[in-house]
């Protein structure tokens, strides 16, 4: 078999890899990996069977397998893992920074988990991993590292730059020297600009910042997200109660995150109730998406009584039944568009953000010009090219701005109390916007009908 030289990304490469496996072809896998990106490696074991993959990671230098196990998705991970034993991913979480390794571990069952900690060999990882297990998953003490360098304030630059050198074989990207007292509380920050231009006896308490952004580690890791964002960190300290500094995030970490929040929120404004994606058992995907359906369902039952309920006028004027589709779908467009717009602005809070009631005028302001529009036009079209008579024409009209005041009125105000009652204010939009000005428009329709045509 010829020896790929340069990796590929391919189906081509793919099936050449397969048969490589199966034909364990070991000097081709590793030479035709070599230089890969641990990314791209991730994909390609997302395509293979479980066997294939193990037998891949288990060739691979154990480092080469660390990076590309923290790149893999959550359902592969946890997959690859159980078909894995306790020496083996204790081996790969010693080759990780301390926060990744106590997200592999964090997957694992209780057990599990003990055993494989048991295996550990770096005393020092294996005590930074202990501590973060401490923490909740979702604060910043759950997702920071262990690894980051700090200097002493009493120091001078040339025991400074020894120390970098000690502590940076355990720190793969370094931002910044934490600089802390000699009860290791966090007092600012020093760049290693600097560091290198001071003269080799200048103390760092003579050069250092005190002004640094730390956040605790009980915060939530989305409000460390927002700091992160909002003052364009590329790390940021985290400190316990006493102000000790204890860990660092750093910006990939937060990529992570903004984009797993992302997801989830795309999900539950079309209406998928759990975190999945086109690669899961189709019994979990119906799982996902078949509650909302059924809301969606009893919506329409619903919808389907309040017609019925108003059957007799119908049968008096049967043109009622044409418009419809139009008061439900503009209420369930207006509703999801005012919606989407709270969401947007509560993901991204900001100290000067409007107070409710100018949020409310805005929003009023809106609805009523486009109301006013949208209502003028469709009685021009009701009255001129329908051959309807005006009162028909203006109980259209009436109901249809009626409905735009109350489907932007909806989609506002439930994102928020959502937010207030600490609910994901993402659930309020797709079929629950929709269902609910479905509900709403039909009864405005047709009581403003029945006001207007008397039936």
């Amino acid at each position: 078999m010829e020896i790929i030289k340069q990796f590929e990304l391919s189906k081509e490469y793919l099936e050449s890899l397969r048969l490589g496996i199966e034909e364990e072809n070991n000097a081709f896998i590793k030479d035709s990996l070599d230089g890969a990106n641990v990314a791209d490696v991730a994909a390609i074991l997302d395509e293979l069977s479980m066997d294939e993959s193990i037998y891949v990671l288990r060739l691979l230098e154990n480092q080469f397998s660390a990076d590309i196990l923290i790149e893999l998705d959550e359902d592969t991970l946890s997959r690859v893992l159980k078909e894995m034993e306790a020496p083996e991913i204790a081996s790969l979480i010693e080759c990780m920074d301390s926060d990744d390794g106590a997200d592999i571990l964090n997957l694992l069952p209780l057990r599990e988990r003990e055993e494989v900690i048991s295996y550990f060999t770096d005393r020092q990882k294996s005590e930074q991993i202990l501590e973060l297990l401490r923490y909740e998953e979702d604060t910043a003490g759950g997702i920071m590292a262990k690894e980051y360098i700090r200097a002493n304030k009493n120091w001078n630059v040339v025991q400074t730059i020894n120390e970098i050198r000690r502590q940076a074989e355990n720190v793969d990207k370094i931002f910044s020297i934490y600089v802390v007292d000699n009860k290791q509380q966090l007092l600012g920050r020093v760049s290693l600009k600097r560091i290198v231009l001071a003269s080799e006896q200048t103390k760092i308490e003579d050069i250092y910042e005190d002004e640094v952004i730390s956040v605790p580690t009980h915060m939530d890791q989305e409000e460390v997200a927002e700091i992160m964002r909002r003052y364009d960190l590329e790390t940021v300290p985290v400190v316990n109660v006493k102000n000790k500094l204890v860990g660092r995030i750093t910006f990939d970490d937060i990529l992570d995150i903004i984009r797993e929040e992302a997801e989830e929120d795309i999900q539950a404004m079309t209406g998928i109730s759990d975190t999945v994606d086109e690669y899961d058992s189709v019994i979990r995907l119906t799982k996902a998406r078949l509650p909302w359906l059924l809301i969606g369902i009893v919506g329409g039952l619903l919808g389907a009584g309040f017609i019925g309920f108003f059957e007799e006028g119908l049968g008096k004027v049967t043109a009622l039944a044409f418009f419809i589709p139009l008061i439900t779908a503009t209420g369930g467009n207006v509703g999801i568009q005012s919606s989407s717009l709270v969401v947007q602005s509560l993901a991204s809070k900001s100290a000067f953000d409007d107070s409710i009631v100018k949020r409310f005028l805005k929003v009023l302001a809106v609805a009523v010009i486009n109301g006013l529009i949208l209502a003028t036009f469709v009685f021009a079209v009701v009255v001129l090219f329908y051959q309807s008579d005006v009162a028909f024409g203006l109980v259209v009209a009436i109901a249809l701005f009626s409905v735009v005041l109350l489907s932007s009125f909806m989609g506002t105000i439930t994102p928020i109390l959502l937010d207030k009652a600490g609910i994901n204010p993402a659930l309020a939009s797709g079929p629950f916007i929709t269902t609910a000005n479905d509900l709403l428009g039909l009864a405005v329709y047709f009581l403003v009908a029945m006001s207007l045509l008397h039936i």
